[in-house]
């Protein structure tokens, strides 16, 4: 994975963001947002933590919602010109984790 430059300082807004593995059960409370063309739900998990989350991580089965692939809302707190290695793209926001310079 070719490493990615970030452009700009970020620093994580929450500490306990929501996570689910995929075919963990999720509620939906019905709020939503639409930015930059992107759907957005409100969606809780079973440990109580909820977020907003992409809306093609919610899936139906005859259980109920479930999350259709792992998902993780944590953010990384980065500064400009650190490297990145990108995770995932969606609805214009990029998951990564940081790389480790080797010496």
């Amino acid at each position: 994975m070719k490493p990615q430059i970030v452009l700009e300082t970020h620093n994580a807004s929450y500490a306990d963001s929501i996570e689910a593995a995929k075919g963990a059960p999720l509620s939906l409370t019905g709020r939503e947002d639409v930015g930059d063309g992107h759907r957005w739900l409100w969606a809780v998990a079973d440990d109580g933590r909820e977020d907003w989350v992409p809306d093609d991580l919610v899936s139906e089965s005859d259980e109920g919602l479930m999350a259709s692939r792992d998902f993780s809302a944590n953010e990384l707190t980065c500064s400009a010109g650190e490297a990145v290695g990108l995770i995932r793209e969606t609805h214009g926001w990029a998951g990564c984790r940081p790389v480790r310079r080797q010496r």
